[in-house]
């Protein structure tokens, strides 16, 4: 069984619940996941384990929890309104899914000790897309893509990526993305976390359990808090939110559709262009549903729909297949992600023509927390 479909499995299990064994498993690889995540925290707070500050402002911008929540598109905005005032923005990814370099290049860099030495993934450098979406991982080459002037560097060592940043292309600010788990990047920080207004917290329970990766009350770290995907109705979450950090600003924000483009040709069409159609969808994102709600939402007939794992880099072949069983059910297109555009591959013929749908953050309340953040970092 591949590691996709082992994880996919895990993921069906949070959703619908474990057997009362494997419950019970993984409730106890949980505890001692807590444990580590408490004995970690303290090292940081002995000095053990030291974090290391570089002269200039990081955001780290994450989640609570497993995917999911909307971060590109928020990174995406701060890296945009950063830039607007003037800043000179890195984005630091680890570059998860990326294709790793080959293995006899990384057995010498660890036996001579050339870790260290070596060069961050440079995905773009503020002028032009150097890296395919393989080599760089999926997010950073879509945040690259989005970014044609923003410097976006892929390495597990964010710090060793952040001081390259400065050096080499003189950053005055760094966006850690995925950042909130990382602390070995500190000095002038701000912490923006991210919790879906659909799932705040999972199901409530730690990893390998849940989807949590660190505790509600971690949430206590954060400078700034975003409700992605809001309906408006958040009272209760608000006050939950509260309760751990009394502080924050909160912003709540929507995913907005901004129009649609071919995924093979660039050529883009108005969003109208759904409406009343027989749609099929193709995904491998970490919450489908919501993809394929905001379609329905633009008035498309939502006939076929195929999932993959989040992160899945589609073959030829799982495409003519999706496009074989949309013209089965009459539909007249297929649209995707933009996320999972990056990871389609060239195919021979197109029965259907194919788009994925562009979408931006569109802030419905804490406009004033939003800029007063910006402004604070540009500012300070």
């Amino acid at each position: 069984m591949t590691t996709e479909h082992s994880g996919a499995r895990l993921v069906h299990g949070w959703e619908r619940g474990f057997t009362p064994p494997a419950a019970a498993v993984l409730g106890t690889l949980a505890g001692g996941y807590r444990r580590f995540l408490g004995a970690r925290e303290w090292l940081y707070e002995q000095g053990v384990l030291r974090s290391r500050g570089l002269g200039r402002p990081v955001i780290a911008i994450g989640n609570l929890t497993v995917g999911g929540t909307g971060k590109t598109p928020v990174v995406e905005k701060f890296a945009r309104e950063l830039r607007d005032q003037g800043r000179t923005v890195a984005i630091l990814s680890r570059g998860y899914r990326s294709k790793p370099p080959p293995l006899t290049r990384r057995l010498i860099n660890r036996l001579f000790f050339r870790r260290e030495r070596t060069p961050p993934r440079v995905v773009s450098d503020g002028k032009s897309l150097l890296l395919d979406s393989e080599t760089a991982g999926d997010e950073p080459y879509m945040l690259a893509s989005n970014l044609k002037d923003v410097i976006v560097l892929v390495d597990k060592d964010r710090v060793k990526s952040g001081r390259y940043a400065i050096e080499k292309f003189g950053c005055d600010t760094l966006l850690l993305d995925d950042g909130f788990q990382y602390w070995k990047l500190a000095g002038r920080r701000r912490d923006i976390v991210l919790i879906d207004c659909q799932a705040p917290f999972g199901n409530e329970f730690l990893l390998p359990r849940g989807t949590l990766r660190e505790p509600g009350s971690h949430l206590s770290r954060a400078s700034t808090i975003f409700i992605t995907k809001s309906d408006g109705n958040t009272a209760k979450l608000r006050a939950r939110i509260a309760r751990h950090n009394s502080s924050a600003g909160i912003i709540e924000c929507v995913h907005h559709p901004l129009y649609l483009e071919d995924v093979f040709t660039g050529e883009r069409v108005e969003l109208d262009h759904l409406k009343g159609r027989k749609v099929a969808a193709l995904s491998g994102i970490a919450q489908p549903e919501s993809f394929e709600n905001s379609l329905i939402k633009l008035g498309a007939d939502l006939v076929y729909s195929k999932r993959f794992a989040d992160h899945h880099r589609f073959t030829q072949q799982e495409v003519l297949n999706a496009v074989n069983r949309g013209k089965k059910r009459q539909a007249s297109v297929i649209i995707t992600t933009q996320k999972d555009a990056v990871r389609f591959p060239k195919i021979d013929r197109r029965d259907l023509p194919f788009y994925f749908m562009r979408v931006e953050i569109k802030i419905v309340t804490g406009a004033k927390d939003f800029h007063d953040c910006v402004r604070q970092i540009c500012f300070r």
